[in-house]
């Protein structure tokens, strides 16, 4: 197996107009002056917009209608759904959506007895080019706006609220796990987590403790994340401990090794308070060996803290014609146990969506 080139910047493609979500209070208040309204027009839109989950100008019938008309440049439909999915009962649901230059991304939607969580897309495409990956085959198309991010997030609080997921719930968690490499587009990452954990009317008023940040492993992007303010979980995608293999999962390792990482996610949860997510892809007969995990548990509890730290194990959803796959009941659980044995909490995913191509970047491979 042989390294594949990085690619950090996306190409350099055209984002999509400006949208609310793009703005904060006061760009919003600047925005709708120069439509020639009074700033307290920008509230009220906000309030619709993040509060009620509204992006029609037409239903928002509190507003006159001249002022419906001049507002509606900030709304711009970004994203389109082109395919839905449904399976385990109606509890997760994943939609393909198009953007405004026909770039596809996921999102997925869940729902458990406690909480609804979703899962969106940073970017449309990879650049990191992790080879089990179904998005990591593609490559990298461009970075996603923060509009086009948060309006993933607002569609599925919309769902979830109108009984999508068979009841009406509360979006309560979002995690930056589909599409992408989230600190590679860094501004527009936080920018989205900023509107998604403001109050309303300023945001959508999910805590910051629901958000999980995942990453390979960008050391500089880490440390800046940690101090941004903002008490969010960061998910490490580290899926080995050993750089050998790693250099070749993760082929961003070959320019920040594992202990690197491990000592920039040790700083984020000494800075933040907040306890690492460590993501560990299990597969076959190629990061699931015995030593292995006692490795991973033995790193871990060394460089992070027993107590900073928990292992998510994945089972691998495999992509069609891979060669990857994922490993045996009795290999996870062997390997579970051992990295427990350490002092390390680990715990395995619960595993959604097969029959609906619900690994990241399956969808958007299929050409629908």
């Amino acid at each position: 197996m042989t390294s594949l080139p990085l690619v950090f910047d996306a190409p350099r493609r055209a984002l999509p107009p400006r949208h609310l979500a793009d703005l904060d209070p006061a760009e919003r208040r600047a925005a709708v002056g120069e439509l020639g309204l009074p700033g307290f027009r920008a509230d009220q839109l906000a309030r619709h917009y993040f509060g009620r989950f509204t992006a029609d100008v037409e239903q928002m019938t509190d507003l006159p209608a001249a002022a419906r008309d001049a507002l509606r440049p900030l709304l711009p439909q970004l994203v389109t759904p082109v395919l839905e999915q449904a399976c385990d009962d109606g509890t997760t649901r994943k939609t393909l959506w198009k953007g405004h230059d026909g770039t596809r991304a996921e999102s997925v939607l869940m729902g458990y007895p406690d909480r609804a969580t979703v899962c969106v897309s940073s970017q449309a495409g990879c650049g990191m080019a992790c080879p089990f990956c179904a998005t990591g085959q593609g490559g990298l198309e461009r970075n996603m706006s923060t509009g086009e991010i948060v309006e993933q997030v607002r569609q599925a609080a919309a769902a979830a609220r109108d009984g999508a997921l068979g009841t009406p719930a509360r979006l309560s968690n979002v995690v930056f796990m589909g599409m992408g490499e989230p600190l590679a587009n860094y501004k527009r990452v936080v920018a989205a987590v900023r509107r998604i954990t403001s109050p309303a009317p300023d945001g959508l008023g999910i805590s910051a403790r629901g958000v999980t940040v995942s990453t390979v492993g960008l050391v500089p992007a880490i440390d800046k994340l940690a101090a941004e303010g903002l008490p969010v979980t960061l998910a490490v995608s580290l899926h080995t401990p050993d750089d050998e293999l790693r250099d070749t999962l993760v082929p961003v390792n070959n320019r920040w090794k594992v202990d690197e990482v491990l000592d920039a996610a040790r700083r984020y949860a000494t800075t933040t308070g907040r306890r690492v997510s460590i993501e560990y892809a299990l597969i076959r007969d190629v990061n699931d060996h015995a030593w292995r995990a006692d490795l991973l548990g033995k790193k871990l509890a060394q460089r992070i803290g027993k107590h900073r730290v928990h292992v998510n194990l994945i089972p691998l959803n495999p992509t069609p014609g891979s060669e990857w796959d994922a490993s045996p009941r009795p290999v996870q659980d062997e390997f579970v146990r051992r990295v427990q044995a350490a002092g390390v909490a680990c715990t395995v995913r619960d595993t959604r969506g097969r029959e609906i191509a619900a690994a990241c970047g399956q969808l958007a491979a299929t050409g629908a």
